[in-house]
């Protein structure tokens, strides 16, 4: 993990030193040059401002820096943006590098932070103080939401990669993200000065101490700030990846789903800020397209259009065009509810996803052992996925013994899920802590799957050998389910991004009762 977090920042650190070294402006173009700039608590913050060429007042967009990024992640964008005849001023966050202090992620100070950044420029720059922007990826996307919620001065904000609930992102449904809180623990130490407060939540993650996390989390996560953000109604564009491993999409829609102020809403293929990334080199990208239309349209005042088109814009999970929808609701046009059926002894051991209930049944899976379902390793699953290699896995090698498998027929013709699934399903523990992990593959009539959807859930503190009803809200998705394939559940305990709770020896029950049948409910566009 550490040798992953090296070999990237080092990768960031050499284009950004490139791009640094070049020459910083033409007789005609904009200027280029690093400050620093005082913050709360007597901390300097590392910053980079762009000023455009011709005289006047300009409109000023602010960019933080990513996790574990100088400022130099965003010099050609930041070139890019002075061209159009914005200020721009990009800076390293606290605790990072050649800024001071110590990492907070998203605290009251980092708020604090990037509103005296603000009023720097104003003071410094020809900026104007009725044209205010803020823009970001992933560390700095969340700083510009929660920036927007507290300053009303921010007119305009491109979240990238964004995250909307850092509980969810930590752990969702209290299963922890194992993975990603290694990679995000890894890449901060090598680059940054922790502070006391996350020394003291990683601690606790540790300790598998969930509340605490769950009570340092909350006033750092932009989806819990929705009445401030309505109250300044800043114009909001969030651009996320459908596989995002650090900051799942479901978070983020319903951050979107509860903004009132003009806004829009990307989804493409990829993992943690891979959507988006090729646009820091200056090659054509879509996600930074977006970005300058949106911030030339709420900033400029450009009647470029963006406005008036769909609010909602989605490239379908593992590939393909992009589609426009005039609001997230409108994916679904229906729901086809699909029971759980009993595990077949003699036929694969595997279950229908049959369209009337089958009561009655039981299946137990030994558990702790891991199966071919899983959701991949974070950045590379989803990396691979925009590229067109989608997470598979051969579906009849999952074993029955450590999971339970249903299915439904084949498509008689191409059938487009839209929307979020959503399971309800009864499961017995032997253990008081159990998790487990829902897939959904699109599967071919060989057996060979892709991933759709997933998600964990933990069960904490529950009574050993009682029944529990489950509800759980898989990842959203857009694909097309061709003719002759079939949509396949698998619910297996154990999966390599996840922490587990459930331990090999361990079993969990599959129950479907008659007054509360176990069924997948599927979204149809």
């Amino acid at each position: 993990m550490r040798r992953l977090s090296s070999l990237l920042t080092a990768a960031l650190l050499t284009f950004g030193l490139t791009t640094a070294l070049a020459p910083q402006a033409t007789a005609a173009g904009p200027t280029a040059r690093y400050d620093r700039i005082p913050a709360s608590g007597g901390v300097t913050l590392t910053a980079r401002v762009h000023t455009p060429a011709s005289t006047g007042k300009h409109p000023l967009v602010v960019l933080p820096a990513s996790w574990s990024v100088p400022t130099l992640e965003y010099e050609i964008p930041a070139r890019k943006l002075a061209d159009r005849g914005y200020v721009v001023v990009s800076y390293t966050a606290r605790g990072f590098y050649t800024s001071g202090g110590r990492i907070e992620v998203g605290s009251a100070n980092d708020v604090a932070d990037a509103r005296a950044v603000i009023d720097w420029a104003l003071a410094n720059t020809p900026a104007s103080a009725d044209r205010i922007g803020m823009a970001g990826i992933s560390y700095g996307a969340g700083f510009s939401l929660l920036t927007a919620a507290a300053d009303p001065r921010i007119k305009a904000v491109a979240a990238l990669s964004t995250w909307a609930d850092l509980e969810k992102s930590l752990g969702a449904n209290d299963t922890w993200s194992a993975q990603g809180i290694a990679l995000l623990g890894a890449a901060g130490k090598l680059t940054g000065r922790f502070g006391p407060e996350l020394d003291a939540m990683l601690a606790n993650v540790v300790a598998n101490e969930r509340e605490p996390v769950r009570t340092w989390a909350a006033p750092r996560s932009p989806g819990r700030k929705l009445a401030q953000l309505n109250a300044n109604k800043p114009a909001v564009l969030i651009a996320n990846a459908w596989q995002d491993g650090l900051f799942p999409p479901d978070q983020v829609v319903e951050m979107f789903n509860g903004l009132r102020g003009p806004k829009r809403l990307e989804l493409a293929p990829g993992d943690h800020a891979t959507p988006e990334a090729v646009g820091l080199t200056g090659l054509p990208n879509d996600t930074w397209e977006s970005t300058y239309r949106w911030l030339d349209h709420y900033l400029r005042g450009t009647d470029n259009g963006i406005d008036a088109e769909p609010p909602v814009r989605l490239k379908p999970t593992i590939g393909g065009a992009a589609r426009n929808f005039a609001s997230w609701s409108a994916l679904t046009a229906s729901t086809s509810r699909r029971y759980l059926g009993d595990v077949n002894p003699l036929i694969g051991r595997t279950g229908d996803l049959a369209t009337s209930a089958r009561t009655g049944w039981t299946h137990t899976a030994n558990g702790g052992a891991d199966t071919v379902a899983d959701s991949g390793p974070v950045l590379l699953a989803g990396g691979a996925t925009q590229i067109g290699l989608p997470v598979a896995g051969w579906l009849p090698a999952v074993s029955r013994l450590n999971a339970g498998v249903w299915q439904t027929e084949q498509m008689s013709r191409r059938t487009t899920v839209s929307g979020t699934p959503k399971l309800h399903v009864t499961v017995t523990p032997s253990a008081s802590d159990t998790s487990l992990f829902a897939y959904l593959y699109d599967v071919d009539g060989a057996g060979a799957g892709r991933l759709l959807s997933h998600k964990p859930v933990t069960l904490v503190d529950r009574t050993a050998g009682a029944a529990h009803q489950l509800d759980v809200a898989l990842q959203p998705l857009l694909h097309d389910v061709e003719a002759g394939h079939r949509l396949v559940l698998v619910i297996d305990t154990l999966d390599p991004r996840y922490a587990s709770e459930t331990t090999l020896g361990e079993r969990l029950t599959f129950s479907s009762p008659a007054a509360s049948p176990s069924y997948l409910d599927i979204p149809l566009g």
